[in-house]
């Protein structure tokens, strides 16, 4: 004889880090924040992880990312070109806060001419907008 039980469960992290399992009606909803996440910020995330699959052997080129993409290779050279920002400015634009209205505080556009610059000391002190 064969005993089937069905019941909703969520899983779950305790105090300590373990997993609990925790019977529920449903999962929580995940909260959702005002506003959206800059553009810039969401570009930034990309380039890191392109290099990083670049790095790991997992695309051979950045024409093929530019393939997997549906993009031109331009464009992927375009969104790479972020990794050449110094680590202070990549870090601000990863964690600029949620936009609620309008448009973003910074744009890629804004951005190419410090990554062509190859000094981070220098890029550090150019003029871009307020990245809180």
């Amino acid at each position: 004889m064969s005993l089937t039980l069905e019941c909703p469960v969520h899983f779950a992290r305790g105090k300590s880090g373990r997993r609990l399992m925790v019977e529920c009606d449903a999962p929580p909803e995940p909260v959702q924040l005002p506003g959206r996440v800059p553009r810039i910020s969401k570009l930034m995330a990309l380039a890191i992880h392109f290099q990083q699959m670049l790095d790991e052997k997992k695309v051979q080129s950045m024409a093929e990312l530019a393939r997997l993409g549906g993009v031109s290779r331009a464009r992927i050279t375009q969104i790479m070109n972020l990794n050449n920002l110094s680590p202070e400015i990549q870090e601000k634009l990863l964690f600029l806060p949620r936009v609620e209205r309008g448009r973003d505080p910074v744009n890629e556009h804004d951005l190419r001419a410090v990554a062509g610059e190859v000094d981070w000391g220098r890029q550090n002190k150019t003029n871009l907008p307020p990245l809180k």
